[in-house]
């Protein structure tokens, strides 16, 4: 019974309904599939070559690429591109504003995908960042740090290109908000030991 509802109900619609329909239902699937496989801790995707290198307003330079093609956001793009179209027929759209509508909503949830792995990537890598790759780094006082080891303060850092707010400490005089710094040795995982930049001058 199902089944030959099924193709009744197939059989009435247009070769562009039909086209829709089969995409949409195709991607949601593997939309479904992809989902589940997140959750399990099974996702394995592949992204192509084309990247964006992208800067933030203040220039601290994002060193992650920005993914537009991967297998998920391709899945996304058809999944809203199909039910999209689907939509736009139902309302008595032509078949070309039905196309230019799915276009432009599969390549918005394209972009949108993209960018959240981006993020993702971003966070990942900023939890697996070595602490000790911060040593003779330059960088700013954020919170004063007080003279002689008396006490922390916090600088921001970069570290492989990600910027990280860190406790420090200064055996010379104490550094006020906004000094410049440089990182001299790096105490443990959670603190840095800084000096003012400078102090670094060139060796006669």
């Amino acid at each position: 019974m199902i089944t030959l509802f099924f193709g009744e109900w197939w059989q009435a619609l247009s070769n562009t309904q039909q086209v829709f329909w089969g995409i949409s239902l195709i991607f949601s699937v593997l939309f479904v599939i992809q989902f589940v496989f997140s959750l399990v801790g099974l996702d394995v995707d592949h992204d192509s070559d084309l990247h964006f290198d992208t800067d933030t307003d203040h220039g601290y330079q994002l060193d992650g690429d920005f993914t537009l093609l991967s297998v998920r956001s391709i899945i996304a793009f058809f999944t809203f591109f199909g039910w999209t179209g689907v939509i736009a027929l139902n309302k008595g759209l032509s078949t070309l504003a039905a196309l230019s509508f799915s276009t432009v909503s599969g390549l918005i949830a394209m972009s949108i995908v993209g960018y959240l792995m981006y993020l993702f990537s971003r966070l990942s890598q900023a939890g697996n960042i070595n602490v000790n790759d911060a040593l003779f780094n330059t960088g700013e006082v954020y919170l004063a740090i007080p003279s002689n080891r008396n006490g922390q303060g916090k600088v921001h850092v970069r570290i492989k290109g990600s910027l990280r707010e860190m406790d420090a400490v200064t055996e010379g005089d104490s550094l006020p908000t906004g000094s410049s710094v440089r990182v001299v040795e790096v105490l443990n995982d959670e603190l840095l030991l800084v000096e003012p930049v400078n102090e670094f001058l060139p060796k006669p």
